[in-house]
């Protein structure tokens, strides 16, 4: 054998790198290698840095700063598919960090991500690229571009995927997208509910309970109820409640079954496969509160439908609800209530909590916690509304006193259920006496003066309820609330102006009252808002007649008429003409305003102990205030002893209307001519043609400079003219109880208009004629009566 030549070893060329093995323990190092173009190298940066970012928060916002998000994002669409995975990997976990999240929506990486996530890719793949979606889909702007991208379809397809942490990713993110309309309604379109109903048969509770979550929010849309219910989702819900090892789902089962409840033929199918008696007696039963809680708000939105109540009263939900309401729970006890308050519509089930329920609630009333209040508020309204008999029961459960404390809540809610309460009891006299004794109008002086329109509104509406009597309005006048009151008739919420003029005119049910409203410039308010077609209603007219039936000094004044039922009484006074708008002076700012000029003010007093005004005080006895105008006892002889003079005593009357005046006279009160009292007593009968001579304008003058005051009593007057005779009749009229009006003319004109009853047909059988309508005649042929038939013509020759 020949000797052995060692063979030579072929140097490398010269152009290739030797190979180079790098331990690196920067992070930064690392983010320079995903520059790289080898595979190897980029696959093995990626995984280091998966590794670091799986290490905490800190570790994510130091790669973002390392500038490493950039350079990944062109790795998602790399050609080597480790490499892609592995950056996938990445992205999935750094995509919770709100400022990487904020950049991978402004670099546009959606479209790279969602393409991960098809059927080609691994598992491994769709699981991070799910992860990375579920996270960008907690942000509003994340959900658009997903929805946007057509990221929907491939996720809903992952629900079926045979990796349970594809199938959590998918479902958390599809939970997070159906929060938006739109969503939802292309989720029903791409039929995910069979799908997501699959996902409540998982061994994992997680994946459950988003698939429940995720149901609860999609099942608002009467759609998709409609496909639950075609997919058996109901019979799904109703074996999770039944399994006690699922309690940690039964809150969530519930809140989606509250949602079908909403449907009539729902309601319907529970009722008739028995699930609906399942529901109520495993709500009625259990013990944790958020069931309990869920399980009220579930009749509470059901019971909105009559049809859904009239169900729910045949499973007897009343003693269900009246359980819940001894809750320990505040939440149980105000959805307790809210169901109640809905449920209630149903006459059944407002008698049903008469004796039931009621003395439940008005121990809520006392409760610490303000919700609770005005849910037990709420319940009690809507059961007293029309009904006098629950009414009653809440009285007698003490319910007054807590209801007045509930009017200076803050809670407007609970002001205005407080408020209506009161309001349905107040229609009954015996509570109304004793909501009045708990000092009411004080209490109603906060909610009076809310910025809330419903409280606004309710209060009102209270003060109308409770302001029946002198007392009570006497109190709101002293306590301040006719203020706040009147500011109300200027609100530009209708049902406030309503509620304000109903209270106004209920308070202006006595005079006192109607004058310090009309000082409070109701009266102007409401003139203002009746002449708005679109601000007035009829409590706003007839507020304004009543202030004005109530203050006939200024209805006069304004009006120029007074009808036979407004009776005029001491203190009346005629001013003059005024125009709407004007502000009538008191009597007593009258009284001590300088001599003028001006015509007098006329005033009607019949009190003998009254005193005189201030710039009368100086005035001897025989010019007092008493003897403004004759006494009715003295009308009343001379009436008896001028048997002509057209009008009698009361007593001389065959008969009387209930209210005890005489409304139409008998002809025969007038058949016989004579001087009658009126005319006496201002200067007697005044033939026409010598009207010019009669001077009564130096005599009223001669009155003003005797008494040194603008206001004269009319009795003092000795030459009346026609509005000061027409004054004197009605006056005189009133007192004795025969009905009349006063028109006031145009140049001193005044008269007064009667109506009689045609006394040929007196004893007729049958129903009489309409009684026909006079002008009494006081200056030319005293006693003489002129028959209305056509007022213009007619006055125009009376006149």
């Amino acid at each position: 054998m020949g000797k052995k030549i060692k063979k030579e070893v072929e140097p490398p060329p010269k152009d290739v790198f030797d190979p180079l093995t790098i331990e690196s323990k920067k992070a930064a190092t690392v983010v320079l290698m995903l520059k790289s173009p080898e595979e190897d190298i980029l696959a093995k940066a990626c995984e280091a840095i998966y590794k670091f970012a799986l290490k905490g928060e800190e570790n994510k916002a130091t790669l973002l700063e390392l500038g490493a998000v950039e350079p990944l994002t062109k790795l998602l669409t790399h050609e080597d598919k480790t490499v892609r995975r592995n950056a996938m990997m990445i992205f999935g976990i750094l995509a919770s960090n709100s400022d990487v999240k904020k950049l991978l929506r402004e670099l546009e990486v959606m479209n790279s991500v969602i393409a991960q996530l098809s059927p080609e890719e691994e598992v491994v793949i769709h699981e991070f690229a799910s992860l990375c979606l579920a996270n960008m889909s907690v942000e509003y702007t994340g959900k658009v571009q997903i929805f946007e991208h057509g990221g929907l379809e491939p996720l809903i397809r992952l629900l079926s995927s045979s990796d349970p942490d594809v199938k959590k990713n998918s479902i958390e993110c599809i939970y997070n997208l159906v929060q938006d309309f739109q969503c939802r309604t292309t989720l029903q379109e791409l039929n995910a509910i069979p799908p997501i109903l699959e996902l409540l048969r998982s061994e994992y509770p997680i994946i459950q309970l988003l698939a429940l979550k995720t149901l609860g929010v999609i099942t608002c849309d009467k759609e998709a109820r409609t496909m639950l219910k075609e997919n058996q989702g109901l019979d799904h819900l109703t074996k999770i409640l039944e399994t006690k090892e699922l309690n940690d789902l039964h809150v969530e089962a519930l809140s989606v079954i509250a949602n079908c409840l909403e449907d009539m033929d729902t309601m319907v199918l529970m009722q008739q496969t028995g699930s609906l008696k399942k529901v109520l007696s495993f709500a009625e039963n259990s013990t944790i509160p958020d069931i309990q809680k869920n399980a009220a708000k579930a009749i509470a939105k059901a019971a909105y439908d009559p049809e859904n109540r009239k169900v729910f009263h045949e499973q007897e939900v009343e003693k269900c609800l009246v359980t819940l309401l001894g809750s320990d729970s505040d939440g149980t006890k105000i959805a307790a209530s809210q169901a109640i308050s809905a449920m209630c519509e149903n006459l059944s089930c407002k008698e049903f909590f008469n004796t039931q329920g009621i003395p439940q609630i008005v121990q809520l009333l006392r409760s610490d916690n303000e919700e609770v209040r005005e849910a037990a508020a709420l319940a009690l309204a809507n059961l007293t509304t029309s009904s006098p008999a629950n009414a009653n029961a809440a009285a007698e459960a003490d319910a007054i006193d807590p209801l007045i404390n509930i009017l200076s809540s803050k809670r407007d809610g609970a002001v205005a259920n407080a408020a209506t309460v009161l309001t349905n009891m107040a229609t009954q006299e015996p509570l109304r006496a004793i909501i009045q004794n708990h000092e009411i109008m004080h209490a109603l002086l906060g909610p009076l003066h809310s910025t809330n329109t419903l409280v606004q509104s309710t209060a009102a509406l209270t003060v109308a309820a409770t302001a029946c009597d002198v007392e009570a309005r006497t109190q709101l006048r002293n306590c301040g609330g006719l203020v706040p009151l009147v500011g109300l008739l200027h609100s530009k919420n209708d049902e406030v102006r309503r509620h304000a003029s109903w209270a106004v005119m209920v308070c202006a049910g006595d005079e006192p009252m109607a004058v310090e409203l009309c000082r409070l410039g109701a009266l102007n308010i409401l003139e203002e808002i009746n002449r708005s077609l679109s601000r007035k209603n009829k409590f706003s007219e007839a507020a304004y007649n009543k202030l004005l039936n109530n203050n006939l000094s200024l209805k006069y004044s304004q009006t120029g008429y007074l009808s036979s039922s407004n009776i005029i009484s001491d203190g009346f006074y005629d001013y003059g003409r005024i125009n709407p708008g004007t502000k009538l002076l008191s009597l007593k700012e009258l009284c001590l305003q300088e001599l003028n000029d001006q015509r007098a003010i006329l005033l009607v007093n019949n009190k003998s102990d009254t005193s005189p005004p201030p710039s009368m005080e100086d005035k001897s006895s025989d010019v007092g205030y008493g003897r403004s105008i004759s006494s009715s006892s003295s009308l009343r002889r001379a009436s008896k002893e001028k048997a002509n003079a057209g009008f009698g005593s009361p007593t001389e009357e065959k008969s009387e209307p209930a209210s005890g005046r005489n409304t139409v006279l008998s002809r025969a009160f007038t058949k016989e001519k004579g001087v009658r009292y009126v005319a006496d007593k201002m200067g007697g009968k005044i033939p026409k043609e010598k009207l010019a001579d009669f001077s009564w304008e130096l005599h009223i003058s001669e009155l003003k400079f005797q008494l040194k005051s603008n206001v004269v009593p009319i009795g003092y007057i000795k030459k009346g003219i026609f509005y000061h005779r027409a004054l004197l009749f009605k006056a005189l009229a009133d007192k004795i109880g025969v009905g009349c009006s006063l028109v006031r003319g145009e140049y001193s004109r005044g008269w007064n208009e009667v109506k009689l009853v045609n006394e040929a047909r007196k004893g007729m059988i049958g129903n009489l004629p309409p009684p026909e309508e006079y002008i009494v005649d006081l200056m030319f042929h005293p006693g003489n009566l002129l028959k209305l038939r056509s007022k213009e013509a007619d006055l125009y020759r009376f006149l």
